[in-house]
């Protein structure tokens, strides 16, 4: 019987931080709203850039909650007990309140008084400084002693800064609570010991990076935490395995079913498989759900839905599955992320459609890959393949390179031949990465122009193309005479990158209007003004917003003269004045009944 459920876990750290006077929000959309840095959030944080940098919260200064996340940096890595896509991330803030000892104190009551962890087996780590902050962070070196951690386990490390999360934004040093999963008491501490588990981080956000690189101290010091939803959640059940908690067993156990095959048999490609439709189920069904595609972030999702699918092949699974993963996962939700139901419809029918895609870009790269064989003229059994084949038929195709290899073994021993040797495979896979790794960084110099930004983008052009977003916005509405929502934007200092509801194409005529309807709003000299108020008091006054998110209690509106009322979080101008002049430069489809406009001031 599990020590805590997860609905538990998430309510005894709600409850507990509530008792501390914190102030409970929700969670953000998993696809970030004008942040030109990052394709999904990737920490709580991120909805809460504009306040860490001192824009005032309308729910205050101390905060709590539960934030969706996407990592894709830790993609590979997923398949061991510990790493995955999606995940939650239970965090408290402060926001100029609160110090690094009242942080690491609550932490620590949480840990041992609330989920009653063993002292014994708790372990810490702190900032030991680096090239740019060159001392260590006594401060938190003695908080922890003085609250009775032995100093053998605490362990300076120069690793231990967070952020910022794009080029520019908060950051500062950071302290990480390990627990011991070994048998037995711990000798000693190793971060790097496998059996050390990090399951919660409380940084200390005293700095900004700018767009020199150099460190900054921000107006006001923050107190930004992280416990990790899913790793706590295996600690406090007494496994090292995150994939044997009831957040993926009823995933395990269907996977299971469909393959004939035991979670034990091969664990990595059970857990890809779990891992990777679970984050596709949430970055489809959340609040600005994405459709699989070939950029951005519909890209990734695509990406994991094809990677489940070869290891799901790799199992023995030959039929479409991945709609019964998807059922499993938002019966498993449905009470907690009611996005995930409110958008089930769409979420399986995109799978569908993306199972059978991928299925004919197989049989396109299997005909591909006969080609090679009717052009070869030695002996078929001893057939090989060339490492540039090999990157043709991933990127052209997306014939996977191991689906290469099970085909080149087939023929092979079909003709009389072996298997290709194992260390032969693995030169070629490492040959093969190598040539894959010249193609990615071709492809992040070409779009390094979209993420050259960072959070907490305050940079004066940001400001205004921010600002402007909300004249378009209303613009849109007025010369479409539609009722127009915003879909998504993707906002930095060189651009306003603007996705909006919209079944059509917009006439020269129309983007000429609306360039009209947009310039004559800033030659007014309209004041930009900001109110807080409680949501049905904004939906009362008439303010725009995007209403299938989730707000707090209490909520921002800027408006702008007559012309504009929308909830936002900042930043912007004091006057539409300072905009300049506004060009529409492209106008195009984003996806199915959603248009994409890209505008600039100049």
């Amino acid at each position: 019987m599990p020590i805590f459920s997860a609905r538990d876990l998430r309510e005894k750290f709600l409850k507990y931080f509530q008792s501390k006077d914190h102030e409970i929000i929700q969670s953000a959309s998993l696809i970030p709203n004008n942040d030109p840095t990052v394709l999904f959030t990737t920490a709580g944080m991120h909805p809460l850039v504009p306040y860490l940098m001192g824009e005032k919260h309308p729910s205050g200064s101390r905060l709590v909650g539960v934030q969706k996340c996407v990592r894709t940096s830790d993609i590979d890595e997923v398949g061991d007990n510990t790493h995955h896509t999606f995940f939650e991330m239970l965090g408290n803030w402060s926001l100029g309140d609160y110090d690094k000892k009242k942080a690491i104190e609550y932490s620590w009551e949480f840990l041992t008084k609330i989920l009653k962890l063993d002292e014994k087996k708790l372990a810490i780590t702190i900032f030991g400084g680096n090239e740019d902050i060159k001392q260590y962070d006594q401060e938190a070196e003695k908080i922890w002693l003085d609250m009775g951690v032995p100093v053998s386990r605490v362990k300076k490390i120069s690793d231990n800064w967070w952020g910022p999360a794009g080029l520019t934004g908060p950051c500062g040093p950071d302290t990480e609570m390990f627990f011991w999963v070994g048998q037995g008491d711990p000798t000693s501490f190793d971060p790097e010991d496998k059996n050390w588990v990090e399951i919660w981080n409380d940084v200390f956000m005293e700095y900004n990076k700018n767009a020199v690189k150099k460190f900054e101290t921000l107006k006001q010091k923050n107190i930004d935490t992280g416990m990790g939803f899913e790793r706590t959640l295996a600690v406090l059940n007494g496994v090292d395995d995150n994939y044997q908690t009831e957040l993926f067993w009823p995933l395990i156990q269907e996977i299971e079913k469909l393959s004939g095959k035991k979670y034990e048999d091969d664990k990595r490609s059970f857990r890809i498989i779990a891992d990777h439709i679970r984050s596709a189920v949430f970055i489809m069904g959340d609040e600005r759900g994405i459709s699989p595609s070939n950029k951005d972030q519909g890209y990734v999702v695509r990406r994991l839905i094809r990677r489940a699918i070869r290891f799901g092949k790799e199992l023995g699974i030959e039929n479409n599955f991945t709609i019964d993963l998807a059922k499993t996962i938002i019966n498993q939700y449905q009470d907690i992320f009611l996005e995930l139901n409110k958008n089930s419809q769409f979420i399986l029918a995109e799978l569908e459609k993306e199972e059978n895609k991928f299925k004919q870009t197989l049989e396109k790269g299997l005909k591909e890959f006969n080609k090679f064989i009717a052009n070869y003229k030695g002996s078929i059994k001893d057939f090989s393949i060339s490492v540039k084949d090999l990157v043709t038929l991933y990127q052209t195709y997306g014939f996977p390179i191991e689906m290469s290899f099970e085909e080149l073994d087939t023929l092979r021993i079909s003709n009389g031949g072996i298997a290709i040797k194992q260390d032969v495979k693995d030169n070629f896979t490492k040959l093969f990465k190598d040539e894959m790794l010249k193609h990615q960084d071709l492809s992040r110099t070409a779009s390094a122009g979209m993420f050259k930004g960072g959070l907490a983008d305050d940079k004066e052009n940001t400001k205004k193309h921010h600002t402007v977003a909300h004249l378009l916005l209303q613009a849109l509405r007025q010369v479409l005479k539609a009722d127009i929502v915003q879909k998504g934007s993707n906002i930095n200092e060189e651009r306003v990158r603007f996705d909006f509801s919209y079944a059509d194409k917009l006439t020269p005529e129309q983007i000429k209007q609306v360039e009209d309807l947009v310039n004559e709003q800033i030659q007014k000299k309209l004041p930009v003004t900001c109110q807080e108020m409680t949501l049905a008091e904004a939906k009362k006054y008439g303010a725009l917003g995007s209403f299938e998110e989730k707000y707090g209690a209490k909520v921002k509106v800027y408006t702008m003269g007559d012309f504009s009322k929308e909830i936002c979080g900042g930043p912007h101008v004091d006057n539409t004045s300072e905009l300049g002049e506004f060009k529409i430069i492209k106008e195009e489809s984003s996806s199915a009944g959603v248009r994409r406009i890209k505008a600039v001031l100049k």
